[in-house]
């Protein structure tokens, strides 16, 4: 943290007024906006490699003009680095509406043709005069990788599911699969990451952001990853939209056969599905992180709609899905489920939570009254669910006789709702930065109500990004 403060008094002349923990992505990497005479994000990494990366394929995309955050300032050492504040919205959260109710609105729909359609950019301009030797972890996409991802399904997916299979069997198709997208590779930079979560608005342009585990690949793996991204639930109609839109701007680069084209997207689309399942399984089942299992049903049905046509280049393969989707855990009748309580942390300066059930919302606290921690330096980076923030809420104990209250008005109706057949009640916490206050409220009250009626509940914390699933309990 001395580096980053030392290196943001470097490039502006002063010192930072405040600096805020921002969500973790994927890596082990940790963000921070830094406020003062200029906003920047700083970077702490933990793999110079990983930062090296990213640096260098900063720098190239904004000399080639691509809408990327511009790196500002580089520690000595390479391990921390200040970038452009591209804000706080991303795809994902723009897309929110759509996303849970499969209804995307106009506004929605056009963020995602504007995004899709600067896909090419990245994928030619971006590959133009590039060093893909400073790709991260490897340089190119290639027959090996294609097997570790498949291997990475089937160890951390597939065999933790206690679905019993042929391996040698699988192994034969997994070859096969790898050789029929290796016939699609091209000099082109592949994101391999491109989903709406790693793109970002700002006044309502699109930016590309966490892109430096792209390396030299086919274009087709990011069309696959875009849209058909677990959570973005995308109905068929949109998907087929966009990739006709894609297919428009592609075609400034290279001529395009469509019925080609289509015929190998639905095999990157196999691959990729395979490979985020793989991940799901490895942070799901042996981290034990429940949010990415949450994930897993919209894989597993996106696998299920693609299999409606064989994959005749991997029978077995095709086979050992089809039994894959029946397994109860996965089927309709086996994820059912009656009253879900959608539970969201939120800060009052980015608006109360629009409902995407229909039902015109529920109740929504304001929990600003409670003697707020974020007033206090050493709380500032930290949030409701950390375990100092936890113990100044509690000590002060204004938490706890708000939440008895709200526990009694929630109480009421979640018993009235399950008797009346009800689907859907949504219950929001709001403070002001979102951070403290209304993420300890909205974790208390999911886990409440989890125990007390063993309703679904699906938790998010806006702000944090964090988004979790406790299962209906028998």
């Amino acid at each position: 943290m001395n580096t980053l403060i030392e290196l943001y008094r470097k490039t502006t002349g002063a010192d930072p007024s405040a600096v805020e923990g921002l969500a973790a992505s994927g890596s082990n990497r940790r963000y921070y906006r830094l406020r003062g005479s200029r906003d920047l994000v700083g970077v702490i990494g933990t793999s110079l490699e990983e930062n090296e990366a990213f640096i260098e394929l900063a720098r190239h995309f904004g000399e080639r003009g691509l809408p990327v955050p511009e790196v500002v300032a580089v520690s000595d050492d390479r391990m921390v680095y200040l970038q452009t504040d591209l804000g706080d919205t991303l795809l994902f959260q723009a897309i929110e509406k759509g996303r849970l109710t499969r209804s995307f609105s106009a506004e929605e729909r056009e963020l995602l043709s504007r995004t899709i359609r600067m896909l090419p950019d990245l994928q030619f301009n971006g590959a133009v005069g590039l060093d893909f030797s400073k790709c991260y972890p490897l340089p190119q996409f290639d027959t090996r990788t294609v097997l570790w991802d498949l291997n990475y399904f089937k160890y951390c997916f597939l065999k933790a599911t206690g679905l019993e299979f042929q391996e040698d069997r699988l192994e034969d198709d997994f070859q096969a699969m790898a050789e029929v997208l290796m016939r699609s590779m091209s000099s082109t930079f592949m994101y391999r990451d491109f989903q709406s979560r790693n793109v970002m608005l700002r006044d309502g342009n699109p930016y590309f952001i966490d892109f430096q585990g792209g390396r030299k690949g086919p274009y087709f793996y990011d069309v696959a990853s875009f849209l058909w991204q677990a959570k973005a639930n995308f109905p068929d109609s949109l998907r087929h939209e966009l990739i006709k839109e894609y297919i428009d701007s592609l075609r400034r680069y290279v001529p395009v056969d469509e019925t080609y084209f289509m015929e190998q997207l639905r095999h990157f689309v196999l691959f990729r599905t395979l490979q985020v399942l793989g991940a799901y399984g490895f942070r799901g089942y042996f981290e034990k992180k429940p949010h990415f299992m949450q994930s897993v049903p919209f894989a597993v049905a996106n696998l299920r709609e693609l299999l409606h046509e064989p994959f005749h280049e991997y029978p077995y393969l095709t086979q050992v899905l089809k039994d894959l989707c029946e397994l109860k855990q996965f089927s309709s009748e086996g994820t059912k489920r009656s009253l879900t309580v959608k539970v969201m942390s939120f800060a009052y300066k980015t608006g109360i939570p629009a409902d995407a059930s229909g039902n015109g919302g529920g109740f929504v606290f304001d929990c600003r009254a409670v003697n707020n921690p974020g007033k206090y330096e050493r709380y500032k980076p930290f949030t409701g669910l950390d375990a100092n923030v936890i113990k100044f809420l509690e000590d002060d104990g204004e938490i706890t006789a708000f939440l008895d209250s709200c526990y009694k008005l929630v109480d009421a109706s979640v018993a009235r709702y399950m008797e009346r057949g009800f689907t859907d009640l949504m219950v929001c916490f709001g403070c002001t930065g979102g951070r403290h206050r209304s993420v300890y409220s909205a974790q208390h009250m999911a886990e409440h109500l989890n125990q007390k009626f063993g309703v679904k509940v699906e938790l998010i914390h806006r702000e944090q990004q964090i988004e979790q699933t406790f299962p209906e309990r028998n």
